[in-house]
């Protein structure tokens, strides 16, 4: 898997965040817009349900050329040939869900504090979330706000790419990758932007000004 597909913008699709957008219409949008790499999210619905949602998202995914993970459930991955998992604090330890999904697909761990960041790196993931940063509009019930110093502080722990999580906006970019995230991951300011094509293309340019080497005068 390339290293650069581990950075830049990374778009989460949660159903809840806004059930009246299909999910299909904002991977095809941000897709065309830039961004790279996709995780379906649904916390609440069950298996089969779930498995209707995305397998479509999936095959829309593959054609469109971008990466497309899936939120938890290993097995959910596995059905719709997702290209990788990205696990909680509370999911299938790492060196199980390796074992169930294989060596070649992607995984993901949720990460909040630096002892979390360590042992997450000890297990040899492919990438790391690391938050909230900010508050986050998507999610009541999350983990403490680490901010930029947290982030900050956590950079020289581990050799992974990091994707920033947590109330992400616009006008967060530039300080976060600027504290050394490899890459923002966003829901309610992409799920619920009026323009979600000129949101995305400005992640993506953001992104990427931020990631550039600063010139010498």
């Amino acid at each position: 898997m390339s290293a650069s597909i581990l950075s830049g913008l990374y778009v989460i699709l949660d159903p809840s965040v806004y059930p009246d957008r299909p999910l299909a219409d904002v991977l095809r949008v941000s897709a065309t817009a830039g961004a790279k790499i996709f995780q379906y999210r649904n916390k609440t619905a069950s298996m089969k349900a779930a498995y209707v949602e995305a397998s479509p998202l999936r095959k829309l995914a593959h054609e469109l050329g971008v990466r497309f993970i899936v939120n938890d459930r290993c097995d959910l991955a596995l059905a719709v040939d997702a290209d990788g998992v990205h696990l909680g604090q509370g999911d299938l330890p790492l060196d199980l869900a390796r074992k169930v999904m294989g060596p070649d697909k992607l995984i993901g761990i949720s990460t909040h504090n630096p002892e979390q960041v360590r042992a997450a790196t000890a297990g040899g993931p492919d990438y790391l979330g690391f938050g909230p940063i900010f508050t986050p509009a998507s999610k009541a019930d999350h983990d403490p706000v680490v901010g930029i110093a947290g982030l900050k502080a956590i950079r020289s722990l581990t050799p992974l790419p990091i994707f920033a999580i947590g109330g992400m906006t616009l006008d967060h970019v530039e300080e976060v990758i600027r504290a050394g995230a490899s890459g923002v991951a966003v829901i309610s300011a992409i799920l619920k932007a009026q323009e979600i094509q000129r949101t995305v293309s400005d992640f993506v340019s953001r992104i990427s000004a931020s990631t550039s080497p600063i010139s010498s005068c």
